[in-house]
């Protein structure tokens, strides 16, 4: 059941919406914050370095505060920021799908859980998905 329920798109722009409501909220209080998100449809621009990538986990954690912190906007449904990765601080601006953020944490308090960030479908690559669909038809089954 709970299954049905993550994996819905109602429900999950539901939460993308009240994820989009909070962090706004955040925003407007002018509170430091930090964000764990599922980097598998998160960009980096620009990209990041192939050594600094590899060492990130599936759910990151990201703390905007600082100047960070004052680069944080919402656009649409996403979350965008600027971060320094690595022991030479290389700059990238990233772009988070508001669904994507699995927790939401001030002074080190979970405030908010999303758990469609975990699911899978929400998370890859949307053209692949699409070109799968397309392959299903029966019809189409010459172009696999």
């Amino acid at each position: 059941m709970l299954k049905n329920i993550i994996e819905n798109d109602d429900f999950k722009n539901l939460s993308q919406r009240h994820i989009k409501d909070i962090i706004q909220y955040i925003i407007d209080t002018n509170t430091e914050f930090s964000v764990v998100a599922n980097i598998e449809s998160t960009s980096f621009n620009p990209d990041l370095p192939n050594d600094i990538k590899s060492n990130l986990n599936k759910f990151s954690l990201f703390t905007l505060a600082g100047y960070t912190f004052t680069t944080v906007r919402i656009e649409d449904d996403f979350l965008y920021f600027e971060a320094g990765f690595g022991k030479d601080n290389f700059g990238s601006v990233l772009k988070i799908p508001l669904y994507s953020i699995l927790q939401i944490i001030i002074d080190e308090n979970i405030i908010y859980i999303n758990l469609t960030a975990t699911v899978d479908k929400f998370n890859n690559n949307l053209e692949k998905n699409s070109f799968n669909v397309f392959k299903n038809n029966p019809k189409n089954k010459k172009f696999n």
